[in-house]
């Protein structure tokens, strides 16, 4: 009897455990410079939509990737000056080689320039353009197809989250931080982490206060297998938060990665008796809609960045600007 119930006491754990897998939805060390000063597996080619105006040497660096110093910093409007955007921005950072944790990795650093006002503030550290979730790499050779981005800000078949984790460095200011994620449906979520208290690494976690770890009281349904899309998410951005009471100007992060836990939305790897998509190709039309859609969208955006980058004062070369 008692053999019984251990047996079952371990299939209760491991069905429990069943429910929900982990993925990496970004590690900020994989973004590293391997490819003409980007990373070469999220490099994005803008240059076909960029008109035919331009010159083959100018469309040639229309291209830019996920590469960490590429990421920028939007401070909300009532926060926002000529000063504090000039002293906020993202730098790639080594950790040390005798570091108890992550030696020899890149991390982002973040530096915040917050106003000194008795009023909430808000930072957005964002990627260089909204992270497409079905777009195929131009550079890789044999990439998936529309899989460039699964693990560089994109998780797919992801069903409910169960918790969101990441890896930061605190050095005791009191500001708080989210993780803003972007569903298929377009729809946006925020997700309140914690707060940067502290000094050294931890790792936050959100649990989703919603999740349902009985299957008796799931509400259970049976929906249509194909041709449906398996929904995915995308990070929007990483938020930092200023209470107004809280002391204003310099603020220093440093994030590792992002990891989520969730329940898959379609059972993978199923063995049917018919191979539905080789005959009817649905779920790859889709993909390819939505895959052009992307790629027109982020590549109007990034032509006008780029034009404006060709009106800018530029540097005499030896000088730097000190900030």
């Amino acid at each position: 009897m008692k053999r019984i119930l251990v047996v079952l006491a371990a299939f209760l754990i491991v069905s429990v455990a069943a429910f929900a897998e982990e993925s990496v939805l970004i590690d900020f060390n994989e973004l590293l410079d391997d490819y003409q000063g980007e990373h070469q597996a999220t490099v994005v080619d803008f240059s076909s939509v960029a008109g035919t105006r331009f010159t083959e040497e100018e469309k040639a660096a229309m291209n830019t990737s996920l590469y960490v110093p590429n990421w920028g910093v939007r401070l909300s409007s009532s926060s926002r000056n000529v000063t504090n955007d000039t002293l906020s921005y993202v730098r790639s950072v080594t950790v040390g080689e005798n570091s108890q944790y992550y030696p020899g990795e890149q991390v982002m650093g973040v530096r915040v320039h917050f106003p000194t006002g008795s009023f909430n503030s808000y930072a957005w550290v964002e990627p260089p353009f909204a992270i497409p979730a079905y777009a195929t790499s131009t550079v890789v050779e044999d990439a998936p197809q529309g899989d460039q981005f699964t693990g560089f800000g994109v998780v797919k078949n992801v069903g409910v989250i169960k918790s969101i984790k990441v890896n930061a460095y605190g050095m005791n200011y009191p500001m708080g931080l989210s993780i803003v994620l972007v569903h298929d449906n377009n729809q946006t979520t925020q997700h309140p982490m914690g707060y940067l208290d502290y000094d050294g690494w931890r790792e936050l976690t959100w649990q989703n206060p919603g999740y349902i770890t009985e299957v008796r009281n799931r509400e259970l349904r049976s929906e249509p297998l194909y041709p449906r899309s398996t929904p995915s998410i995308t990070l929007d951005s990483i938020q930092f938060y200023r209470d107004a009471m809280q002391e204003g100007g310099d603020f220093i992060a440093y994030v590792k990665d992002i990891k989520v836990v969730y329940d898959q939305a379609v059972i993978q790897d199923v063995d049917t008796d018919l191979r539905h998509e080789e005959v009817w190709g649905i779920l790859a039309q889709r993909e390819e809609k939505r895959r052009n859609a992307e790629l027109k969208r982020l590549g109007n955006q990034q032509v006008l960045r780029y034009l404006e980058t060709q009106k800018m004062h530029q540097e005499p070369e030896g000088e730097e600007d000190i900030q």
